[in-house]
C-alpha cells in the first residue's frame, strides 16, 4: 500500500487548506450559528474542489476533509461528496451521471444521506418512499437525499418532491441538520444490491478523515495555548503531565489518520475494505472523543468557555463519535464480520 498522495491530491489538499484557513475563521463560524457558510461553499465549488473528488478518489477526499476538520468549516462538503458525487459516479447509470454529477460538482445541487436509516423507511414497488429519518446532517442545505430503505436499497430523493417533509433539528455540532419525513415520496433507484455497503464503507472512511482533522485542529490549539500560557513562571507545556496528555492525543490522532488512509486506499484500489472502514470508524469514535476531551482539558478554565474556538472541535468530535455508529456498535459489527469470515475454517476444525 502507498499512502503518499499523488500530485493532484496534494495540490487539491493544499488549495483546500488555504481556502478553509482564510474563510473559516472563528468570527465567521460564530456568525454562521448552526447553519452553513454560503460564501465558503461558493469558494470551494468555484475552486473545483467538489468536482475534483471524482478524480482524486476517496483517499484524496480524506485529505480534503482533514483540512475541513482542522477548521470545523461549516459547509456540506463531506455529505455532498460521500452521498452524492462518489455514489453517483460509482453506482449511477450513464444517464444519472450525466444529469447529476455536473450539478453536484458545481455546487448547484447539494446532497446528504439519511444514514443510518435503521430500517425506518420502506419503498413501494413503484419506487415511492415512506418513513422517517429523525436526524439527517446538512438536510437544511440539501437538494437531494440518498435514502436507504429497509431492504438496504438506495434511493435518491429530491427535497422539493411532493411527499417530502423536513424540519430543523439541532445537534451538538452545527451541521444544518433536519428531520426527514417521507409520505409516498417519489424517488429514483441508485445502484444495485451491493451499493449500500459500499456507500456506508466510504462514508465511514470519509468521516474518519474528517475526525482526524477535527482532532488535529483541537490538538494544535492546545499546543499553542499551553506553549504561551505560563503558570508559576514557566509555560504549561513544560509540565510533564501536559506533555504526556498531548503526546497521547497525538498518537490517537495519527491512529485515526492512518486507518482512514488505509481504508480509503483499499476502496480506491477496488480491494475488500469493509473491515478496514469499520476499523477506521472505530478509531474515529473511540480515539476521537479522547482527543477532543484532551484538547478542551489542556485549555484549563478556558476550555469551559463555550465561545472559545476549541469548544467547537469538542462538539464536532463528539458528534462524529456517534455518527454512523458509536464505538461499541462498530466493534460488534466488526466482530460479527470477522466471525463470519472465520466460520468455514472453524467448521473444518
Amino acid at each position: 500500500m502507498d499512502f503518499h498522495p499523488t500530485d493532484e491530491q496534494a495540490e487539491a489538499a493544499a488549495l483546500a487548506a488555504r481556502i478553509f484557513r482564510d474563510l473559516a475563521t472563528h468570527e465567521r463560524l460564530a456568525a454562521a450559528g448552526t447553519g452553513s457558510d454560503a460564501e465558503l461553499w461558493k469558494a470551494l465549488t468555484a475552486a473545483g474542489l467538489t468536482a475534483a473528488v471524482e478524480d482524486v478518489g476517496l483517499l484524496g477526499l480524506v485529505l480534503l476533509l482533514e483540512e475541513q476538520g482542522r477548521t470545523t468549516a461549516q459547509v456540506p462538503y463531506a455529505a455532498t461528496c460521500v452521498y452524492g458525487i462518489l455514489p453517483v459516479a460509482a453506482h449511477g447509470s450513464a444517464e444519472q451521471r450525466a444529469r447529476l454529477l455536473p450539478a453536484l460538482g458545481s455546487g448547484e445541487a447539494i446532497a446528504t444521506g439519511a444514514f443510518p436509516a435503521r430500517g425506518r423507511i420502506t419503498a413501494s414497488p413503484d419506487g415511492r418512499l415512506t418513513g422517517t429519518a429523525p436526524v439527517v446532517p446538512w438536510l437544511r442545505d440539501a437538494t437531494h437525499v440518498l435514502v436507504p430503505d429497509a431492504d438496504r436499497a438506495l434511493w435518491l430523493v429530491r427535497t422539493d418532491t411532493p411527499g417530502v417533509g423536513t424540519s430543523q433539528v439541532e445537534t451538538t455540532a452545527p451541521w444544518s441538520a433536519g428531520s426527514l419525513v417521507l409520505a409516498g415520496a417519489e424517488a429514483e433507484r441508485l445502484g444495485g444490491a451491493a451499493a449500500h455497503d459500499a456507500v456506508l464503507a466510504s462514508a465511514r472512511t470519509a468521516f474518519a478523515g474528517l475526525q482526524a482533522g477535527v482532532c488535529a485542529g483541537s490538538l494544535a490549539r492546545a499546543v499553542e495555548y499551553t506553549s504561551t500560557r505560563e503558570q508559576f513562571g514557566r509555560p504549561l507545556s513544560t509540565n510533564q503531565g501536559v506533555m504526556l496528555r498531548a503526546a497521547d492525543a497525538h498518537m490517537d490522532t495519527e491512529a485515526i489518520r492512518v486507518t482512514a488512509y488505509e481504508a480509503a486506499w483499499r476502496i480506491d484500489e477496488g480491494l475488500p475494505a469493509r473491515e478496514h472502514a469499520l476499523t477506521a470508524a472505530w478509531w474515529a469514535s473511540e480515539a476521537g472523543k479522547r482527543v477532543v476531551h484532551a484538547g478542551q482539558h489542556l485549555h484549563g478554565g478556558m476550555g469551559a468557555d463555550l465561545d472559545h474556538p476549541v469548544h467547537r472541535h469538542f462538539l464536532w468530535g463528539r458528534q462524529l463519535d456517534a455518527y454512523l455508529g458509536c464505538g461499541s456498535e462498530l466493534l460488534a459489527e466488526l466482530g460479527a464480520l470477522l466471525s463470519d469470515h472465520a466460520a468455514p475454517e472453524g467448521d473444518q476444525a
